[in-house]
């Protein structure tokens, strides 16, 4: 079992089925399960003259064929003279092990490491399935990440959310490593996590390489992006999708404001910030923005600096005032990194990057099958406007 990682990265480069693998590996698993089954029940090793006329003893074994989702395997259940030895690994009269193999999996879905699942096991069903096993066993979550990287998309969004978490990945040592997520939502108002990438630190040409990852998919038409203020990231969205139009997430901006004014001022300057962004329309919001940078210019002209682009404040003015709210900030994204940040917190970290790409993708597959059965709110209200302003 400790060299299953060595023989699948062999398969894989052979052209070898990986599948097959995975029989083997459950196969050998199960059977070396039994073996140590009787063992335990015999109180003595194979071979160990410490079992020479204690009474009871090895009989042969006799074979089933079981169903896995991985292919029929064949196992072999050991058989002691006196006929006492009851095996727990494979239940009796029951040919498929599925509702085990799918419990293991749900449970790492859901975060619970792989050393506390085969604990639970234990304690469940009597079966011994070491943390390396229930590892292995959760390798067919390699497929889904494949899947779900090259699975075809709807031709246009609404809205495209642009953000990235940190989480803890090993490589020589533990190190925070970045997860870029887009977000897409369609006109009919259904979320959806379009792709998300590991890179080592957050850049605008990761998110790049996403974008056009996206189109080849078959994207063609969305009508804004919403990010934060990473440097290069708004030029980035328009030059891969020319038409559309991108939007700088006001809470960001308004951390940012607030970084850079001194404690006794940020209470009334950001009160006064908060008028621009909730006025009732773009020309309101205009007059506004100006009032607010002739009012701070004097005393803080970084703040004044970093409201250059007037373009990405205001797009989401251009939008029906029914969904405003849910494209002037990154909100919607940020609360799905919290969700993944909370359910990854159980693990602390992840011993490579395979490991960690399993989690989140089946993490994200998830929040895909909830976002199905909800429509974003004020969608619904602006179905008409949205259809017409795709071209």
């Amino acid at each position: 079992m400790t060299n299953f990682n060595t023989e699948l990265m062999n398969a894989f480069l052979k052209g070898e089925n990986i599948l097959e693998v995975m029989r083997n590996e459950v196969e050998n698993t199960v059977n070396e399960l039994l073996r140590l089954e009787l063992t335990s029940f015999l109180d003595y090793e194979r071979y160990d003259p410490i079992g020479y006329n204690s009474g009871n003893s090895r009989n042969g074994s006799y074979t089933r064929k079981l169903k896995t989702r991985f292919g029929e395997i064949t196992v072999e259940i050991p058989r002691d003279r006196k006929g006492e030895f009851k095996q727990h690994t494979v239940p009796s009269y029951k040919r498929s092990t599925e509702d085990l193999e799918s419990m293991i999996i749900q449970m790492y879905q859901r975060g619970i490491t792989t050393s506390e699942i085969s604990h639970l096991i234990e304690r469940m069903f009597g079966m011994h399935y070491t943390p390396q096993t229930i590892s292995n066993m959760t390798q067919v979550l390699s497929d889904q990440v494949h899947a779900f990287h090259t699975r075809s998309i709807s031709s246009r969004y609404v809205s495209l959310y642009l953000d990235a978490t940190y989480l803890s990945l090993r490589r020589d040592k533990v190190a925070k490593e970045a997860v870029h997520m887009i977000v897409g939502i369609t006109d009919e108002g259904i979320k959806e996590v379009l792709d998300y990438r590991l890179f080592p630190t957050e850049s605008s040409e990761n998110y790049r390489e996403m974008l056009l990852d996206l189109k080849e998919r078959g994207l063609k038409e969305v009508l804004i992006c919403v990010s934060d203020g990473l440097s290069g990231l708004r030029e980035v969205c328009l030059e891969v999708f020319p038409h559309t139009k991108h939007q700088s997430c006001w809470v960001h901006i308004s951390r940012r404001v607030g970084h850079l004014v001194r404690v006794k001022d940020r209470g009334t300057i950001l009160s006064d910030l908060k008028e621009v962004y909730q006025a009732k329309s773009k020309v309101e919001a205009s007059t506004k923005l100006e009032e607010f940078k002739l009012k701070v210019g004097k005393h803080y002209p970084k703040v004044v600096q970093c409201l250059h682009n007037t373009a990405s404040l205001l797009s989401f003015y251009d939008f029906p005032q029914s969904i405003q709210r849910s494209i002037y900030t990154t909100n919607l994204i940020e609360n799905l990194n919290k969700q993944l940040k909370r359910n990854t917190k159980r693990k602390e970290q992840f011993p490579n990057e395979e490991s960690l790409e399993r989690f989140i993708c089946s993490f994200f597959i998830q929040t895909n099958h909830m976002f199905l059965t909800r429509v974003h709110k004020g969608f619904n209200k602006a179905d008409y406007e949205l259809n017409q302003a795709f071209s």
